[in-house]
């Protein structure tokens, strides 16, 4: 169920964004917050008297005044964080900031926590966080346990190479290489499966392949193209991401199963916040150099 309030709030935090975009459009990566020269550090101004009746997840952010997030904390670009600083940054935590803001909860309310991608439906069914926004891919095997709202971002597996690398252009180009990613991914396997041109190598983590890349031991990585998007904007100078996805991935927000006002809400907070979006994609992935379009809800 939706209603003025929680239309108004929406309002409230797009407007602040776009005023905040103005003032570093020009500058992908840049801090909005300090281009705005807000000294709480958060993007957006928090909307206030909102209301979603009928919404279990908004009932329990109300009851605990805070808002509790899901999210990964080892890609950089999507979700990132710092460990010497203590920083979250990345494309997903923005997201998850903005969905916070818009309901009244400012940077200082939110308790994100790291959930292995293994976890994270039982983490709803539990009731341990309120959303999740971590490059969930939408399934109906998973929605038989949890609802999703979106998708926000559609990928696919993709390629990144060395950035002075000519000779891989894509999927179909990748005999004689050595391909990496992560241990028993369905992404390396794809690779085994329908590329046995290529020879393959697998590392626990896919920051173990950039550095094997980066110093020549293989000559690319393969997973979802938003994860390698975030390395190529961390180092562009050295890392680009080349061919066409050759899968589809979905991202969605994690929504405790049967929260339908609660789904509602974050699509008209996607579907109303087209220029939020994309102020989100230049400053965390905009280096990149890809430019990709905000999907339609489903």
């Amino acid at each position: 169920m939706r209603n003025s309030r929680m239309l108004a709030g929406i309002g409230i935090a797009a407007a602040a964004l776009l005023a905040l975009t103005g003032c570093n459009s020009g500058t992908p990566g840049a801090d909005p917050s300090e281009a705005a020269g807000e000294e709480e550090g958060t993007w957006f101004e928090v909307a206030t008297d909102v209301s979603l009746e009928g919404s279990p997840t908004f009932d329990t952010i109300t009851e605990n005044g805070k808002v509790r997030i899901g999210v990964k904390e080892d890609q950089p670009g999507l979700g990132y964080l710092d460990q010497a600083t203590g920083e979250r940054t990345g494309f997903d935590v923005d997201i998850a900031r903005w969905i916070a803001a818009s309901l009244g909860y400012d940077e200082d309310k939110i308790e994100f926590t790291a959930i292995p991608s293994a976890n994270r439906e039982q983490a709803l069914v539990n009731g341990d966080i309120d959303y999740y926004v971590g490059t969930y891919s939408i399934t109906d095997k998973r929605k038989e346990q949890i609802d999703f709202a979106g998708p926000y971002f559609i990928t696919g597996q993709g390629l990144l190479v060395a950035a002075d690398n000519e000779d891989i252009t894509g999927v179909d180009t990748l005999e004689g290489a050595t391909v990496c990613s992560a241990t028993g991914s369905t992404s390396i396997q794809r690779i085994k499966d329908e590329h046995p041109e290529a020879s393959t190598v697998e590392f626990d983590t896919y920051s173990q392949c950039v550095e094997q890349l980066k110093s020549g031991q293989v000559d690319a990585i393969t997973t979802d193209q938003a994860i390698l998007i975030g390395y190529a904007a961390q180092d562009p100078d050295n890392l680009k991401v080349v061919g066409d996805v050759f899968s589809e991935e979905r991202y969605g927000v994690g929504i405790q199963k049967g929260d339908t006002v609660f789904v509602d809400y974050v699509n008209t907070l996607f579907t109303d916040g087209g220029d939020i979006w994309t102020a989100i994609f230049e400053k965390n992935l905009g280096a990149s150099g890809i430019e990709v379009e905000q999907p339609a809800v489903d």
